[in-house]
């Protein structure tokens, strides 16, 4: 039983790390590392010159799903200026298989992971709140949002304008 712990733990930490032991102060962005549908590792530490806005979302949450949609075209408007999309599932393990399938389905072009042990959620949206947005700027949180309405599309592509200046 220890042997399955200890290898649990150890596959565990392979898909998932943060930098640093503790957890950053507010408003400092902590790295950490998720596998891409793909596979291959995606770091917070990759975008660090780009303005960055890491979408939680998950296939079950219908916000989340139409939120998806306008993600994949403020990404396209402003991507040639240095604004990058994170969207990170929170499906779990009876769900996960749906994530591909999602993304293909709503042509999703910016980055997907998945974070199987909910350890960036816990860091980033500790109440698990789906769709909830984190906007990263030079390695600082500068806004979260919690939720999403079409009707908040002004404010959020204002935010992105007013950032990338």
């Amino acid at each position: 039983m220890r042997t399955l712990i200890i290898a649990l733990s150890i596959a565990a930490l392979s898909s998932v790390s943060f930098s640093g032991e503790a957890l950053a102060k507010e408003g400092t962005a902590t790295n950490f590392t998720l596998r891409d549908l793909n596979g291959k590792h995606i770091r917070l530490s990759d975008f660090q010159k780009n303005l960055l806005l890491i979408s939680f979302w998950a296939t079950w949450c219908k916000p989340c799903l139409v939120e998806l949609k306008h993600l994949e075209k403020l990404y396209g408007k402003y991507k040639g200026k240095g604004f990058v999309v994170l969207g990170i599932s929170m499906d779990g393990p009876e769900t996960q298989a749906n994530v591909k399938p999602t993304v293909q389905q709503y042509k999703l072009s910016y980055p997907i992971a998945i974070d199987r042990e909910t350890r960036v959620v816990k860091y980033y949206n500790p109440k698990h709140a789906a769709p909830f947005s984190v906007l990263i700027k030079k390695g600082k949180v500068i806004k979260t949002r919690e939720s999403f309405q079409v009707s908040d599309l002004p404010a959020i592509e204002k935010e992105i304008q007013d950032n990338l200046r």
